[in-house]
C-alpha cells in the first residue's frame, strides 16, 4: 500500500519482474523473465483485423465502385402513367440499395402502425369486458360462466341453496 503511494505501477512491476524470484536460470547464465501472458490481447487484434478485412474493405470497395461507377441520380419527367418506387427518391445508389431491398416504404409502416394500434385497443377492450364480467360474478354472488346455458344453471342454484342450507344446519 505504501510502496504504491510513494512509486509508480511501472517502477515496482519492473522491480519485482527483474527479481531473481521471477527469473528462471537457464544454461549459459541467461535468464527467461515470467511475464503475463498476451494471448488474449494478440487473440483480440487479430478478431479485429479479421472482421475488418472481412466487412469494412468489402463494403468500402462496393462504395467506391457505385459511386464512380453509377453515380448519383439525376432529375427526370416522369411518365404520367408511372408510380415510382420508393427506393426511387433517394440520390445516392447506395442508399436506394438499401432502402429497396432492407427496409419498408413509409406506407407500409404506417399501415403496420395502425394495425398495432387496432390489436391493442382490440385487446384494451376485451379486458375491459373481462373485468367488467368479474365485477358482476363479484356484485351477483354468481359462478363464473362466460356462455349462457338455461338448462344447467337451475342445477348450480339448486346446490348453492343446498349449501346454505347445510350452512345453515349446522350451526356453528
Amino acid at each position: 500500500m505504501i510502496l504504491s503511494k510513494l512509486r509508480s505501477f511501472g517502477v515496482i512491476s519492473r522491480k519485482f519482474v527483474n527479481s531473481a524470484i521471477f527469473q528462471r536460470k537457464m544454461s549459459e547464465h541467461r535468464t527467461f523473465a515470467i511475464t503475463p501472458s498476451r494471448f488474449s490481447w494478440d487473440k483480440f487484434k487479430d478478431m479485429v483485423h479479421f472482421y475488418i478485412l472481412l466487412g469494412a474493405i468489402p463494403a468500402t470497395i462496393f462504395i467506391t465502385y457505385c459511386n464512380v461507377f453509377i453515380g448519383p441520380a439525376t432529375l427526370s419527367e416522369i411518365p404520367p402513367d408511372y408510380i415510382p418506387k420508393h427506393w426511387e427518391y433517394y440520390r445516392n445508389p447506395v442508399t436506394r440499395l438499401i432502402a429497396k431491398y432492407t427496409s419498408l416504404n413509409h406506407q407500409q409502416e404506417y399501415e403496420k402502425y395502425l394495425a398495432y394500434i387496432f390489436m391493442e385497443d382490440e385487446k384494451r377492450l376485451l379486458r375491459k369486458i373481462q373485468y367488467e364480467v368479474k365485477e358482476k360474478i363479484k356484485e351477483r354472488d354468481d359462478y363464473q360462466a362466460y356462455y349462457y346455458r338455461p338448462v344447467l344453471a337451475k342445477y348450480v342454484r339448486q346446490s348453492k341453496e343446498a349449501a346454505d342450507y347445510i350452512e345453515s344446519i349446522r350451526g356453528d
